[in-house]
């Protein structure tokens, strides 16, 4: 934690020996492992009151979720921000970066609306649509 601290982090203690770290508008949970290292347990996102709202990719914008369903549109700014929160806070920990996360901010959840129920399980098949309208 002390290298988080030396960062430029906020840490913060929550229950179950979990840790809030926070910088900027940015804030993760991590916790310690069984062999002394940390693992994120909560994906960084930006903080919304007292939450942290998950980025998700809605197909046609990217917008905060929190677990309340609090909504907010994600702006390039807020994707900069998070992005270098994210990069930060892996070397901090001394985690290893993946290239496709090194690239640019990686959401936490797709949820093409476009796709109606399709993460819901109740899809229906083309056959089951309904065809088009005739005409009498």
């Amino acid at each position: 934690m002390e290298r988080v601290r030396q960062a430029g982090f906020q840490v913060g203690t929550l229950a179950n020996g979990r840790f809030r770290i926070i910088r900027d508008c940015c804030a993760a949970v991590i916790e310690k492992t069984a062999d002394g290292s940390a693992r994120i347990v909560q994906r960084a996102g930006i903080l919304m009151g007292n939450e942290i709202g998950a980025l998700v990719d809605g197909g046609f914008q990217k917008f905060f979720l929190t677990p309340s369903g609090k909504r907010k549109p994600a702006l390039a700014s807020d994707l900069k921000t998070l992005h270098e929160f994210e990069e930060d806070l892996r070397e901090a920990l001394g985690q290893i970066s993946l290239y496709n996360e090194a690239l640019g901010t990686v959401s936490t959840l797709y949820l093409y609306d476009r796709v109606e129920n399709r993460d819901r399980g109740i899809s229906k098949k083309p056959w089951e649509a309904p065809g088009p309208a005739k005409v009498s």
